[in-house]
């Protein structure tokens, strides 16, 4: 089974993440290869493989829980990145982080902010 999960989340990271995905969990491999496991097989093989939510729906509540939280800009840059592959507008997913406003303040919002902004400046050089 755990296998199956693997593989399965291997195939969701792929699509959501694409090579950004890949070097978090290649990153984790000398010194926390268990973590980068559960990532694929937890939040990418049983998570993101549920029905119920396509993976605009997914991202857009993953920008939501990172902003709230504060303090994961760098999980922030590989979702807000993830949002685009999967066809979100950067239009949506600043609407998205500026609708966290009145639950989390300010200061989290604009660091979010900040981190999607650079992250649609990094994607528009790359084109």
């Amino acid at each position: 089974m755990s296998n199956e999960r693997y593989l399965r989340g291997w195939e969701q990271l792929m699509q959501v993440d694409g090579e950004g995905g890949e070097r978090v969990i290649e990153s984790l491999k000398d010194i926390a290869p268990d973590l980068g496991k559960y990532v694929v097989e937890f939040a990418f093989g049983d998570i993101y493989a549920r029905k119920g939510l396509d993976l605009k729906q997914r991202q857009l509540v993953t920008i939501s829980a990172l902003t709230t939280q504060g303090g994961c800009e760098p999980q922030l840059n590989v979702h807000i990145n993830a949002a685009l592959n999967v066809g979100l507008s950067s239009n949506e997913i600043i609407e998205a982080i500026m609708h966290c406003v009145p639950y989390t303040g300010f200061p989290r919002v604009l660091n979010a902010v900040f981190v999607a902004k650079q992250v649609f400046e990094e994607r528009t050089h790359q084109q």
